[in-house]
């Protein structure tokens, strides 16, 4: 096997795993029918739901990465020309607008400036033009490190019956999400991120409304791999029957519940408090390089921080000395953002002072 570097991985995801986590990927394969697999799938159903802030029946993850569960929640609820309201403020919600326009949606964008939150005075303008079924928004924008909350978005979208879906795959389990709460019917995610656990998972989360949609469709949804209808005849045990749908990535079930398991030892509260500590140490640090970061306090995504550049650097042959020299990674930025900004992820573990002062003190004397 080709020798794998070590590296400390400080960009927009993946970060590094715990030794737990490693070995639980090198536990003995189960099948994916194998009663003792099926019980710690329960387990995961349970601890995510715990995660996510909800009660609802339909919580599970998807085998795939986040990509796949955005698109899951999108196929299951549109039809060809259904009228879609997507909130655009950095590439994620460009790519929610995108997949629902080849899902055959009229999509309205609701665009505002890269690195700024949105209020639900705007959304609401929006939607009365737009009278949309499915309002989408992005609470942790890994392009810009943006923190969206959602604050009155749900009372919108009920007053259009509109669905209202949120993307957390990088606030999840490193700021507070708490779906029920806000009112959100879809939401998804990633294992990468502050789940601190290999990519190749998507929790998502379907509510009642969300299901009675699905039902209430007109036609097939056009994915077998991702129709929540057929994915949840294997993973609802509650009946007692299981029905084939697919072979699930057994080791990756294995890292997710390892990873579920360190993130209630130390409790939720106390993460969110370790990931702010460390943003805030983060831009202290790089303000004594003469950096500062992108987002007003008020919006800032704790474990994705965007900071500005300075003029006349050359901020790829910094961010390629990091990695070589130093074997740490960061971010580069991204569409109407690169070359302006890098993103720095303090997810999971390495949402701590060390990360902060190793980077910093590699950072140092390449500026």
């Amino acid at each position: 096997m080709t020798a794998i570097p070590d590296r400390l991985l400080l960009g927009p995801g993946p970060c590094n795993v715990s030794a737990p986590v490693r070995e639980a990927m090198a536990a003995p394969l189960l099948g994916h029918l194998d009663p003792d697999f099926l019980a710690i799938v329960e387990h995961v159903k349970a601890s995510l739901r715990t995660l996510f802030g909800t009660s609802n029946a339909v919580t599970f993850p998807v085998s795939g990465t986040g990509s796949a569960g955005m698109e899951a929640c999108l196929v299951n609820v549109i039809e060809p020309g259904d009228s879609v309201l997507v909130v655009v403020q950095g590439v994620f919600g460009l790519r929610l607008a995108n997949l629902a326009e080849r899902y055959g949606a009229t999509v309205h964008r609701l665009e505002i400036p890269w690195g700024t939150a949105l209020d639900a005075a705007a959304l609401a303008a929006a939607a009365k033009q737009a009278r949309p079924r499915l309002i989408c928004a992005v609470n942790g924008e890994t392009s810009t490190g943006v923190y969206q909350r959602f604050d009155g978005f749900a009372e919108v979208a009920r007053e259009h019956n509109a669905l209202l879906l949120a993307d957390c795959v990088t606030s999840l389990a490193g700021m507070p999400v708490a779906i029920d709460d806000w009112g959100v019917d879809l939401v998804y995610s990633g294992t990468q991120k502050c789940l601190a656990c290999p990519p190749g998972l998507a929790p998502v989360s379907f509510s009642q409304r969300a299901l009675d949609r699905v039902a209430a469709r007109r036609n097939p949804v056009p994915s077998f791999y991702l129709d929540v209808g057929e994915v949840m005849k294997y993973l609802d045990g509650s009946s007692g029957a299981r029905a084939y749908h697919h072979t699930a990535p057994i080791s990756m079930i294995y890292a997710l519940d390892a990873a579920l398991a360190e993130i209630e030892a130390e409790g939720l509260s106390a993460r969110y408090a370790r990931h702010a500590a460390a943003a805030q140490a983060l831009i202290a640090g790089l303000g004594t390089l003469g950096l500062e970061p992108l987002v007003a306090e008020a919006d800032r995504l704790h474990p994705l921080t965007t900071v500005k550049l300075p003029p006349g650097i050359d901020e790829a042959a910094i961010r390629s000395a990091l990695l070589t020299q130093h074997g740490i990674e960061i971010g580069a930025g991204l569409g109407p953002l690169a070359g302006q900004v890098w993103r720095i992820g303090l997810m999971g573990g390495n949402a701590c002072q060390h990360s902060v002062d190793t980077l910093i003190a590699a950072l140092r004397p390449l500026l």
